[in-house]
């Protein structure tokens, strides 16, 4: 919501979106804009169907960049340098080349103390730009934002 004001029903708990939500972004001093959709998480197993993975994989093979979410927080238990390593093995076991798309890794929650303990963790392992926000605060979200503008002007 911080990015495009779209405003998708999720609850307090990992995959409860069940639809992928669409938002227009816009950039400071530029007539660039784009769609973001909000593609609710990939589980393990999805590039095989599992859970929505297949509806929400066809999804991502129609982006031009992607912009990886990755909780910091490591709420219930998930570890978030591994939800960001199988989000990755899932979208090369659907087709290959979804790795070679453009992508930006976000860690989320900076807002709180384990969320800022994960970041180093997590922007080491990314092997794509890396961008820390809170979502809740908003800080960040202008820093994302000139990372998105600048993959979209190298993807276009």
């Amino acid at each position: 919501t911080k990015l495009s004001r779209a405003r998708p029903q999720v609850a307090a708990f990992p995959f409860t979106t069940k639809t992928p939500t669409l938002g227009v972004v816009g950039f400071k001093d530029s007539d660039l804009h784009c769609v973001a959709v909000d593609i609710p998480g990939l589980i393990e197993g999805a590039h095989k169907g599992r859970g929505l993975g297949l509806d929400f994989l066809r999804h991502v093979e129609r982006t031009r960049i992607l912009v990886h979410l990755v909780d910091l927080s490591g709420s219930d238990g998930r570890d978030p340098l591994e939800d960001y390593k199988a989000l990755n093995r899932e979208m090369k076991q659907y087709k290959h080349h979804l790795e070679k798309k453009p992508q930006i890794v976000v860690g989320n929650k900076i807002d709180l103390e384990v969320g800022k303990r994960n970041i180093k963790a997590l922007k080491a392992q990314a092997q794509h730009p890396f961008v820390a926000i809170s979502a809740q605060t908003g800080e960040g979200i202008d820093t994302l934002k000139k990372a998105i503008a600048t993959a979209l002007r190298k993807a276009a």
